[in-house]
Order: structure tokens, then C-alpha cells, then sequence
């Protein structure tokens, strides 16, 4: 069974239908393989589609600089607090799929992230997300307010003035 290829691309921009709001989305290229099919129905399980949600914000992380074993390092990390998931069209094993996410708002400790995944042959949205990440600090596991250049790295839509300078 293969694995979904998820490799980050910084020329990919969205196609101005797909209604993305952000003007830098960090983009992704998807092509889904078969270890993420439905046991019952031949597509791609809704379940996978989370996956896809979760690895989009590590890669994009990533490319900024605050990878998780980063993150770690320093006792605080994102938390999932809340998804909220529509799934517009089927995906199926070897489609061509991009993916466009970016940070819509930035709170004292939390964000919302947006992402859109779009099927290139028919240029169709497949599933649109927006999770609110909590940011956690590990020994407390309470949230804590997420520092300046860290809320200033996501370029975020909108931002609350509660960040933390340190």
C-alpha cells in the first residue's frame, strides 16, 4: 500500500475560483495513494482527509522555521481544538491534488487555520477545513500565549494585539 506524497510548493498559488483568501497560501502538492482508502467504499476515507489537514500545518511550520521537535524542545506546541470539516467532492488514489493553507486569525492562544485541497483535473474544491490550534504549554497543559515573532511568522489575516513580546 502506498502513502500519500505531500511535497510543499512555493510557486503553486490558487486558482482565483477557489475563493482563497489569503494572498501568500503556503502551497502543497498531494497525489494520494491507497494505504488511505475507505474499507468500504472505493475512495479516499474522510479519515485520511484529517491526516492531510495535519500534515499541511507540520510542512507549513516547517517552512518557517517552528518545526514540532522544535516546538518540543521549548515545552509548547500546537493542539487541535477543533476542526470543522467539508468534504465537497471524492478522492481517489493517484488524483493530483493541491493544497492551500494559511493562518486566518491569531489570538492571545489560539489560531484558526484555513485549508483548501483542490483536484487539478476538474479544478474542484475536494474539502474545505478551518482548525483552531491551541498553544500549549507541555508541563502545564494549559494554553499559553504564543509569542510575537511566532504569530508574526504565520502572517496571519487578522490579529488580536494579545500576543506575547517574549
Amino acid at each position: 500500500m502506498s502513502a500519500p506524497e505531500m511535497r510543499p510548493d512555493a510557486s503553486l498559488r490558487p486558482p482565483a475560483a477557489a475563493g482563497v483568501a489569503h494572498p501568500r497560501p503556503f502551497g502543497i502538492r498531494l497525489r494520494p495513494g491507497d494505504a488511505g482508502l475507505s474499507t468500504t467504499v472505493a475512495h479516499v476515507s474522510n479519515v485520511e482527509y484529517v491526516r492531510w489537514l495535519d500534515r499541511a500545518a507540520e510542512l507549513h511550520a516547517d517552512a518557517l522555521g517552528h518545526t514540532r521537535a522544535d516546538m518540543a524542545a521549548s515545552g509548547r506546541m500546537w493542539f487541535v481544538a477543533r476542526h470543522e470539516v467539508d468534504y465537497r467532492a471524492e478522492a481517489f488514489p493517484g488524483d493530483e491534488l493541491e493544497v492551500f493553507t494559511w493562518v486566518s486569525s491569531m489570538e492571545r492562544t489560539t489560531c484558526m487555520r484555513e485549508t483548501l485541497v483542490w483536484r487539478v483535473r476538474d479544478g474542484r474544491a475536494v474539502c474545505r477545513a478551518r482548525t483552531r490550534w491551541a498553544f500549549v504549554d507541555l508541563g502545564s497543559r494549559r494554553p499559553a500565549r504564543i509569542p510575537e515573532e511566532l504569530a508574526a511568522a504565520f502572517e496571519p489575516l487578522e490579529r488580536a494585539a494579545c500576543t506575547s513580546r517574549s
